[in-house]
């Protein structure tokens, strides 16, 4: 009996992946942006410059509170727009929930203020210039950062990730998350 090229092609590989999955060779903490910070372990910290005019903000400053921080490509863009109407449109229910909207782009301070005022927006907008907290959180994509949020917890610990984001239903998506984290930690 004959086997055909494909067929033995494609076996070889299929073993070659199962066998790299196996010995775990294959990176299971990588985003677009690069690699994750690590779930329920103590969130990296930052302190970067916000529109709001305390001057900086520091991760530290929001301990006793949730903090939802979400990473965003630029200021004034259609999707980017959307997704801190949506945050800012469900504010209050943040706010009930014991919990802080924290927004990180690229974009300088000057920009943010300017988008926060456009917007209406309440919750502090960092800018994040170098990139640093955005490599920090597997966000960064060279100039900008990656679509990507994150659930932490009143101690600090790091216990959602959110990669893959649609503009238009992702804050409910990170409420229904945080209402059942809730529930869970302690």
């Amino acid at each position: 009996m004959m086997i055909s090229r494909r067929n033995f092609l494609s076996t070889v590989f299929t073993c070659c992946f199962a066998i790299l999955a196996w010995l775990n060779f294959a990176p299971v903490a990588n985003a677009l942006g690069g690699k994750l910070p690590s779930m329920n372990q103590p969130a990296p910290e930052f302190t970067l410059p916000t529109n709001t005019g305390d001057g900086e903000v520091s991760l530290s400053d929001f301990r006793g509170e949730w903090v939802v921080l979400y990473f965003y490509p630029k200021d004034f863009t259609a999707g980017c727009t959307l997704e801190a109407q949506r945050f800012q449109q469900d504010l209050s229910k943040y706010v009930d929930k014991n919990t802080q909207i924290i927004g990180v782009s690229a974009d300088s301070v000057d920009s943010h203020a300017q988008f926060c005022d456009s917007e209406n927006l309440k919750f502090p907008l960092l800018a994040d210039t170098t990139g640093e907290v955005s490599k920090a959180y597997g966000s960064w994509l060279g100039t900008v950062s990656s679509r990507h949020s994150f659930v932490i917890d009143p101690n600090g610990i790091l216990r959602e990730t959110f990669v893959k984001v649609n503009p238009v239903i992702h804050s409910a998506e990170v409420l229904a998350r945080l209402e059942d984290l809730q529930k869970t930690v302690s």
